[in-house]
């Protein structure tokens, strides 16, 4: 007896363990998602300030159509100090959008929806959850704690032109709910009629096409008059050419003009019944769909499951990450049936078969993003890492100097680009040229001489960019008389030019002093392509272009490219361009660009008074953008760093401030001008 007991107790603890397990779990990210991210609300909400970006947030909705009736963003009912997960998935017919967050004030979030959605439009009311759609894509969810804002688009399953067969996907599974979709209508468990339901979904139909075809009749017969007008007259009336503003329309038009035929009234309304007919149709299944994540979301114990690929690379301490499977984005849907159709489509979806993580830091002085790529083959991406152990060249680094606008340094190993495009081509499957391929690399191997292709040149390689130059040229205009008749204008203007260096190693130095002397041996090219000692150069006699004059010279095992010779001349190196040549040694990839000298290069590029101002308000703002990439921890890793020059609180209030300038330049020249 006091067995049974026991195993009874056992079985009702273990039921209850499950049944407790059950009701608690979380909701997985779907299956299909191929873009994940978080927001650090806890260090973001205190790099924010409110006090003035929320004026620029009421100052940009006041253009909408609808007057706003909401001032304060930082009070809408959202816990902006908590973190946020979006996250995005697509297929041929279905893309959503979906973000979580936190409500700490259900009232005022609630005020703050009713602000945002369309007037008159009722909550619908869910067993554990409100939700309503703002736009017809668009949905929010809420119960007392978490909401949800979904965004979906459908487009209705067409015939592949891809392949020979309708399109098996056009039946669109949503992979985390129940809901299917085929041609456009969802298939689920015949259920009892309810009159009830279908009177609800009537008055829904008639909701939405109050609120939505009615502001397009207005437009339709607007732009119906103009069709008529200019069949009978050629042009529009004298009285208002601008026919978009509605204003003195009843007088602009003769009276007859609005005495249509009946057959294309009827034209017309079968044309809107059938736009109608699509629109609910559309706006049904999307609704439906946004409806399953809804219930299965607030159905869990509201905590979303993330895979442990998606987080491989997180910094808790950045502001905000993302992950993104950029193979899933190129290879599935309508990308993939392109590539299926190219012979060689195998090797872009290898090539591209990679993740990509980012973690991105608002910092005081600067912003600051890593990229961590990493390849799904581990055989690909170790031959990836194996490109970005390259040897360094300090003579390449020498021509970095103070004044240069910017540069971009190369420290590859090319001899093992060569097995990186192997890999790529071997892992081809079963395609219809897969024996052909292998074939063709065996080849490749066995006539390519590798290690001589490699000291033509190794992998080292610069870009420096010294500074734009200001040069005027002649170039040729079209205007128009009344009759449109075309009379050509000879004009000058001013164009920046840039002074540049591109130089880069090689071990063969007779190889590029051949090729050098065949092209200015070529009858052809000898009128441009000259020698002068041991410099090369080629020149555009018309000097109507960016180049007016190039120089090539191969000198202590580089091969120079430059639009000066004074740029061969090696130039001091202060501490600042020392540590600068440093770093471009240190990295297989490297690079600096000053955008604020990069601006006054570009002056004379900038023309009307707006213009002006904003390059103003830009030079005196922007900073300067340093990026460095290195193999590390099993990726490869991308810095890029962007220092500000400006007085804001921190790197984020630095984007909204500029972007404030900004929209009040424009806001500026839109008011009229007083004499």
């Amino acid at each position: 007896m006091k067995s049974i007991s026991l195993k009874t107790q056992t079985i009702i603890f273990v039921f209850f363990g499950f049944m407790l397990t059950f009701a608690q779990r979380s909701m997985k990210l779907p299956a299909d998602a191929v873009f994940y991210m978080e927001i650090n609300g806890k260090q973001l909400n205190q790099k924010i300030n409110w006090q003035k970006l929320n004026p620029l947030l009421h100052e940009l909705s006041k253009n909408s159509k609808e007057k706003p009736s909401w001032n304060d963003y930082s009070k809408t009912g959202i816990k902006y100090d908590a973190t946020q997960y979006h996250y995005a998935s697509f297929n041929d017919s279905i893309q959503t959008y979906t973000t979580h967050f936190i409500v700490d004030n259900k009232e005022k979030f609630q005020e703050f929806i009713n602000s945002t959605k369309k007037k008159g439009l009722e909550i619908s009311k869910k067993k554990n959850y409100s939700y309503v759609d703002i736009n017809d894509n668009v949905f929010v969810a809420w119960n007392n704690d978490r909401a949800v804002l979904s965004m979906v688009n459908y487009t209705k399953p067409y015939k592949d032109i891809w392949s020979d067969d309708v399109v098996i996907d056009s039946a669109v599974a949503v992979a985390d709910s129940a809901a299917v979709v085929v041609d456009s209508a969802y298939i689920e468990p015949e259920k009892p009629f309810d009159y009830k339901e279908e009177i609800i979904s009537l008055k829904e139909d008639i909701k939405y096409l109050k609120d939505n075809v009615r502001e397009s009749n207005k437009e339709i017969a607007r732009i119906q008059k103009d069709i008529k007008y200019l069949e009978k007259n050629h042009k529009y009336p004298k009285e208002n050419v601008d026919t978009q503003h509605p204003g003195g329309e009843k007088e602009m038009y003769p009276e007859e003009e609005e005495n249509w035929g009946d057959a294309e009234t009827e034209i017309d309304s079968a044309y809107q019944k059938e736009l109608d007919s699509m629109k609910i149709e559309n706006f049904k299944i999307v609704k439906k769909i946004a409806e399953d994540r809804f219930d299965q979301y607030f159905s869990s114990n509201l905590e979303i499951e993330v895979s442990k690929v998606m987080l491989s690379f997180r910094d808790p301490n950045a502001d905000a990450y993302v992950y993104t499977d950029y193979g899933r984005m190129v290879n599935d849907g309508i990308y993939g049936k392109m590539m299926k159709r190219f012979e060689f489509g195998q090797f872009f979806r290898n090539a591209y078969n990679s993740n990509s993580y980012y973690n991105l830091y608002f910092d005081k002085d600067k912003v600051k993003l890593v990229n961590n790529y990493q390849h799904n083959n581990p055989n690909i991406q170790k031959t990836v890492e194996s490109v970005y152990k390259g040897k360094k060249n300090k003579k390449l680094a020498a021509l970095i100097n103070d004044k240069s606008v910017g540069y971009y340094v190369v420290n590859l190993n090319g001899a093992k680009c060569f097995d990186m495009m192997y890999d790529l081509l071997q892992d081809s499957g079963d395609g219809e040229y897969k024996k052909e391929m292998e074939l063709m690399m065996e080849t490749m191997k066995i006539v390519l001489d590798e290690e001589a292709i490699t000291k033509v040149a190794p992998g080292n390689g610069i870009f420096v960019l010294n500074e734009l130059k200001s040069k005027k040229v002649d170039y040729t205009d079209y205007e128009y008389d009344d009759d449109y008749n075309e009379k050509e204008v000879k004009k000058t203007k001013d164009i920046a030019v840039p002074d540049f260096t591109f130089a880069f190693a090689t071990e063969n130095e007779g190889y590029w002093n051949r090729v050098f002397n065949a092209l200015s041996a070529n009858k052809h090219l000898a009128k441009k392509f000259s020698k002068k000692g041991d410099i090369y150069s080629f020149k555009n006699e018309k000097g109507d272009g960016y180049m007016d004059e190039l120089y090539f010279i191969v000198k202590d095992g580089i091969v120079y490219l430059t639009s000066s010779t004074e740029n061969l001349i090696p130039h001091g190196q202060s501490d600042v361009s020392k540590q600068w040549a440093k770093d471009s040694s240190r990295y297989p990839l490297s690079g600096r660009l000053d955008v604020q000298k990069l601006l006054i290069g570009l002056d004379k590029e900038f023309k009307t008074p707006s213009e002006r101002k904003s390059l103003d308000l830009f030079r005196k703002n922007v900073g300067e953008m340093y990026y460095k990439t290195e193999v590390k921890g099993n990726s490869i890793e991308t810095e890029i760093d962007y220092k500000i020059r400006n007085s804001s609180e921190n790197s984020l209030m630095y984007f909204f401030d500029l972007f404030d300038e900004i929209y009040k330049i424009n806001e500026a020249d839109k008011k009229p001008q007083i004499l």
